[in-house]
């Protein structure tokens, strides 16, 4: 209640000063013209002794641009001011949502770990408990990495790790890891057509994308998901379509739907959950790869259809491509002088601990 108050300050005395500025202004324009009108009809019959200046129409002028200039620099305060409000309601809400994303697998786990301390469980029931507080932990480990990953793509922080491959292959072993993770049947996503071009991807945040698409695709949908995958390529680009048959978007949400915590709403699915980092994370991703993402639906009820569109090797945007492989072999060349002799986990442990 006290945010709306001060939000409604912040208008009412933004919408005082322009009031005020304009009926200087007017006053100031009033005055002017009367002036100038007197003078124009008495101006002959006064004495010529007497000296009247006719008013300075630079000044007047200048006076009229620097009332406009205040206004502007008025309006673009108050707008900044409305983004700043818009982001940090925004904010409020991706804090409420990561609260509850976090706090459900944490008590979840919390439960199974005070049954199993507090009563003699069978030992079948505490495998199955162990599974399901497994689950919940990746669950939270695929949240919190999440997170972490928009400040390292926004400040251009990210481990390179892009290699050659060809893409119809990468592409149909992740969607099918994926299809495991998430325990999706195997007639549940199909995918078709062909691609074997070259591409270069970085195949762990490629992970990610096919993993946040499934997952809005199952969150999405009133039905068992359904989902279609057609890979094609032409000369410069590898295209992958990645249709479902959920809820639909809306034409009014499909303008913001990649826009950092924006998180759509649906009448008939309430329960949906989420951080609003999903979509946006996906379209950095392919960002990083020189590629982009577009967003397609017939409306509510009618499916979604995401189509990525990522270089192909040696044909497009080759300098960028080059640009990417030469990080990651600096990156590979680093690491190899770091560890040394010892594995990459050895070289963490001893480091944390030396630190």
């Amino acid at each position: 209640m006290k945010k709306k108050n001060v939000l409604f300050n912040h208008i009412l005395v933004f919408i005082l000063a322009q009031l005020a500025w304009m009926g200087l202004l007017g006053l100031w324009i009033y005055w002017y013209v009367s002036n100038y009108i007197i003078l124009e009809q008495v101006g002959n019959k006064l004495s010529p002794q007497i000296i009247i200046d006719s008013p300075n129409v630079l000044i007047f002028v200048g006076g009229i641009i620097l009332i406009v200039a205040v206004a502007f620099g008025t309006f673009i305060i108050y707008k900044n001011l409305s983004v700043q409000l818009r982001l940090a309601k925004l904010y409020d809400n991706f804090i409420s949502n990561v609260t509850h994303e976090l706090k459900s697998p944490l008590a979840s786990i919390q439960l199974y770990l005070e049954t199993l301390s507090t009563r003699d469980v069978a030992a079948s029931s505490q495998k199955e408990f162990l599974g399901f507080m497994l689950k919940d932990t990746e669950r939270l480990n695929s949240l919190i990495n999440s997170i972490l990953e928009i400040p390292r793509i926004e400040h251009k922080k990210v481990a390179h790790d892009f290699h050659i491959y060809t893409a119809e292959t990468i592409t149909r072993t992740l969607l099918s890891e994926t299809m495991n993770q998430f325990k999706i049947p195997e007639d549940s996503l199909i995918v078709d057509g062909s691609a074997p071009c070259k591409c270069v991807v970085d195949s762990n945040a490629l992970k990610i994308v096919f993993d946040n698409l499934v997952d809005n695709a199952t969150k999405y949908s009133s039905e068992p998901v359904r989902i279609n995958v057609n890979l094609k390529y032409d000369k410069k680009k590898f295209l992958i379509d990645f249709s479902d048959r959920g809820i639909g978007i809306s034409a009014k949400d499909l303008k913001v739907v990649f826009k950092k915590f924006h998180r759509i709403y649906h009448k008939d699915i309430p329960s949906v959950k989420g951080t609003g980092l999903g979509l946006y994370l996906v379209k950095e991703i392919i960002k990083s790869h020189g590629g982009k993402i577009l967003v397609f639906s017939e409306g509510l009820n009618k499916g979604t259809t995401f189509r990525i569109e990522l270089p192909i090797y040696q044909a497009s945007k080759k300098y960028y491509i080059n640009y990417l492989l030469k990080l990651t072999r600096k990156r590979e060349r680093e690491q190899e002088l770091a560890y040394g002799e010892q594995s990459p986990e050895d070289y963490i442990f001893r480091k944390g601990i030396n630190e």
